[in-house]
């Protein structure tokens, strides 16, 4: 904010300001790992989510250039598809080999043993109706032959996106800490074991 009028004592000089690096949005992450509790749902009449094939109907969806889909294919990152009725409703992608979150400035390979879950959305036609925790299960239970450790994070503002990652049985491992527009460091807010975990995939100190 800029004052209107200045001190007396304060010389008119201009003064030379440091740019800032915009800020960055906090990172809440959360695991589910074998062996913990299934999340128990009520059956979703019409629900049904699996692999994708129709890369152009992802494309679609994402707002993405059908390239970007081939290229993500071809990195190792596998495409779910939800319906509802039959209606294409939601998406989203899971890897088991390298990830990145450009925004954060991280990228990290993803030890063997562990998935990776990331850019979900649900069209706004369908939210609020428990789509995405039943995709999120789905996709469990379709990736539990390569992994035995899934991760996946938001942005803590989005609250609706974070009570659906707990709904579908994952808990809180921490989040990230930023500094001069980077992720810097691993804040634990969840048990120590997947605190530790959580910010060695991501390649951060914790605190």
């Amino acid at each position: 904010m800029t004052t209107k009028y200045a001190p007396k004592h304060i010389p008119a000089t201009q003064l030379n300001r440091v740019p800032l690096a915009p800020a960055k949005p906090e990172i809440v992450f959360s695991a589910w790992w074998r062996g913990d509790p299934t999340a128990s749902m009520a059956h979703l009449p019409g629900f049904a989510a699996e692999p994708a094939s129709d890369y152009r109907l992802i494309a679609q969806m994402a707002r993405l250039d059908l390239g970007e889909v081939l290229v993500r294919v071809r990195g190792g990152h596998r495409p779910y598809l939800a319906r509802l009725g039959g209606a294409p409703v939601a998406y989203g992608w899971a890897t088991t080999r390298r990830a990145s979150i450009g925004e954060l400035g991280l990228d990290f390979a993803i030890p063997a043993g562990n998935c990776y879950l990331w850019d979900f959305a649900t069209l706004p036609a369908w939210r609020g109706l428990g789509i995405y925790p039943r995709l999120l299960q789905t996709i469990l239970a379709h990736e539990a032959a390569k992994a035995d450790r899934f991760w996946i994070g938001h942005v803590r503002e989005n609250s609706a996106s974070g009570h659906g990652i707990l709904k579908a049985g994952f808990r809180v491992a921490g989040a990230t800490v930023c500094w001069d527009g980077r992720a810097t460091t691993f804040a634990a807010t969840g048990p120590n074991a997947r605190a530790r975990a959580c910010a060695g995939l991501l390649g951060l100190g914790i605190n």
